[in-house]
């Protein structure tokens, strides 16, 4: 049994008992189940209004009313607290720091670019004197060199410090930090749009429900205590 009903079910039980007991306990019990029940429905009648439209109770159905704000402040905390141009501009600040591109061209396959280069000689103006010494096949014996050749020299090109510091600049650069921003607030908006109102009144319902039982509790128990004080005053 839940929090609430439990509640209301021993709000009811002191107001039967009250109808049971000697007259000097009468208005003592009747006052603190009536004042508990009625703190106890009022509250959870609150709850009930955050995610329903009750008729004549204006502001009621609040969450889904305001689903539309309720998507934009999400968006906008994520953007401002995880996805700012200074975060980002510090994330990568310290990933540069520890990019490393040689492992990278070592195992990279240099085969297209000796292709490319066979093809090219292959169709110049000494196509022709080649192919009398067995044309492309006579050019295969190049191919392991050619590529040692080339990887060696990209990557000295990626460890040298100019090409470094221009990877910095780039990472770095307002135009790439803003167009990662905006990627990602489009993304983050993308997948906000999913949700459709019932998805998270639905969410926050469960959640609130959940955490929010002990409202109903101390509404019933306050009501109480107000009702056996005005079973002394009345």
């Amino acid at each position: 049994m839940s929090k609430t009903l439990i509640t209301d079910l021993f709000s009811l039980l002191l107001i039967g008992i009250a109808f049971l007991v000697p007259s000097v306990y009468y208005e003592m019990l009747l006052f603190t189940g009536l004042f508990a029940l009625s703190g106890a429905i009022t509250n959870q009648l609150a709850i009930h209004m955050l995610f329903e439209k009750v008729p004549l109770l204006y502001g009621s159905g609040v969450i889904e009313k305001n689903f539309t704000a309720f998507k934009a402040s999400i968006r906008e905390m994520m953007m401002k607290q995880f996805f700012s141009k200074e975060q980002l501009g510090d994330f990568f600040a310290k990933e540069e720091e520890n990019i490393d591109l040689t492992p990278l061209v070592e195992g990279a396959d240099f085969s297209p670019a000796f292709d490319a280069l066979s093809k090219t000689v292959m169709e110049s103006k000494f196509g022709g004197a080649i192919a009398m010494f067995g044309g492309e096949a006579a050019l295969e014996g190049l191919r392991d060199p050619f590529s040692r050749k080339l990887k060696s020299a990209v990557s000295a090109i990626v460890s040298s410090s100019a090409f470094k510091a221009q990877l910095d600049h780039h990472i770095q650069s307002s135009t790439l930090s803003e167009d990662m921003i905006d990627s990602v607030e489009t993304l983050i908006t993308k997948r906000l749009d999913e949700l459709t109102p019932k998805m998270v009144k639905e969410l926050v319902q469960d959640l609130i429900k959940e955490h929010l039982g002990w409202l109903v509790v101390w509404g019933g128990v306050f009501g109480g205590l107000i009702g056996v004080v005005t079973s002394f005053l009345i």
